[in-house]
């Protein structure tokens, strides 16, 4: 009998995994999948390295921090900033402090006003100051947010909208604001990139932490059941042994927690994402570029190559467009997301071959307000609940969840 078997090879899984096997605890991580990873996934398609979604990786987490080596995931930083397609042509909004010789081409664009810049400082500032639990306080949706903040103008119309709608997974303004105040903490601290391999770079070094520490990972196992007892735990792995430990932890997405536990299926928000390949890039621009005038399904689209050239192979260029998944109601088409990538990048798109469509019904766990705290570990007797879906919707989110699980199993270890 092992001491800790955990369901679920994604981010909060290995990380939790990797921290029992450090402390001399036997464990055993069963896989569905062929990889480990979950929702962080990377293949290669023709040559081109295709991230299961668009996905952005910030190292201002301070639980990625924690659990990686980021210098050995050779990242490439995608600029700080935002490319708005709006019915004067293109503009530019770098970060003020990190660009001040911008700032006058931002006050010409006609997108910040003063009264706009002074509203978003407005709503930015707490995030700066305080932590997470004090912005949860008297939460609201992040549409009252701005509303409070006398945030009306073009600066949220045109660039906060279409920019947070691909973050968040929504259009609606739904989110939690003081979700929202989190993120863009983390991005105004950090420098959003991708690992010169990919996504995938992620969950392999918190695998290969984990195995090395003596954690066992079996990949290709379903869970189909748990049972517990007074001994402890046993899974029934499909076309597998059952396995039995003292613990379980469930680490599985949110759109398999349902399978396992009593609990209700968490709501989640989709994103569908275009890969295609180039031969002449449309800019030579690295920036994340939105519709500010949203008149198409393409929430954001970028030269992903500009930014880390071992997305492509050399000679051409790969792009990425990024649409919502509506849960009811029609997906975006290939002739609608071209003919809106025509618009917004002013180019002829007709010949870029599409190399894949990843539709992601689960891509990330709604974070409706008001903002609820991460929950507690432990759900049973020997059962603990890991994912992001427990936390905030993010890689911070999954793990943390990880690290705070690790924590309460090493504690009932012990007592």
């Amino acid at each position: 009998m092992h001491d800790v078997v955990v369901i679920g090879a994604g981010l909060a899984g290995l990380r939790c995994a990797g921290l029992l096997a450090e402390r001399g605890l036997d464990v055993v991580v069963i896989e569905a999948g062929d990889a480990v990873g979950g929702r962080q996934r990377t293949d290669l398609v023709d040559g081109f390295r295709l991230d299961r979604g668009f996905q952005v990786l910030n190292p201002a987490y301070p639980a990625l921090r924690r659990s990686v080596d980021l210098d050995a995931l050779a990242m490439g930083s995608f600029p700080v900033g935002v490319r708005v397609r709006t019915d004067d042509g293109i503009a530019e909004l770098r970060h003020p402090v990190r660009h001040p010789l911008s700032i006058p081409a931002t006050l010409r664009s006609g997108l910040v006003s003063g009264s706009d810049a002074v509203a978003l400082a407005r709503w930015a500032a707490p995030a700066l100051v305080l932590p997470l639990s004090r912005l949860a306080d008297g939460d609201v949706s992040l549409s009252d947010g701005w509303d409070a903040a006398g945030l009306r103008g073009p600066l949220r119309t045109a660039v906060l909208e279409p920019f947070l709608a691909g973050v968040l997974a929504e259009d609606r303004g739904a989110t939690s604001n003081a979700f929202a105040q989190l993120l863009v903490r983390y991005f105004a601290l950090g420098r959003p990139g991708l690992p010169a391999q990919g996504i995938a770079a992620v969950p392999a070094q918190l695998a290969a932490r984990a195995g090395s520490a003596g954690a066992e990972i079996r990949l290709l196992s379903r869970a189909e059941r748990i049972s517990t007892s007074d001994e402890g735990v046993e899974v029934g792995v499909a076309g597998h042994d059952a396995v039995r430990a003292a613990r379980i932890v469930i680490a599985v997405g949110a759109d398999a927690l349902a399978d396992l536990t009593d609990l209700r299926r968490p709501a989640t928000n989709g994103l569908q994402t275009w890969w295609f390949a180039v031969d002449e890039p449309p800019t030579r621009s690295a920036l994340l570029t939105v519709d500010g005038r949203r008149r198409g399904s393409v929430v954001n689209t970028v030269v992903m190559s500009h930014t880390v050239p071992s997305y492509a192979p050399v000679g051409q260029h790969l792009v990425a467009a990024t649409c919502l998944l509506p849960r009811d109601g029609d997906a975006p088409v290939e002739g609608e997301v071209r003919r809106h990538l025509g618009e917004i990048w002013g180019a002829d798109v007709s010949d870029w071959a599409l190399l894949r469509r990843d539709d992601i019904a689960d891509a990330l766990p709604a974070q409706p307000a008001p903002l609820r705290p991460a929950r507690a570990p432990r759900h049973a007797e020997r059962v603990y609940l890991a994912g992001d879906h427990r936390d905030t919707a993010s890689i911070q989110g999954a793990l943390a969840s990880g690290e705070r699980v690790a924590g309460a199993v090493l504690a009932d270890t012990a007592s």
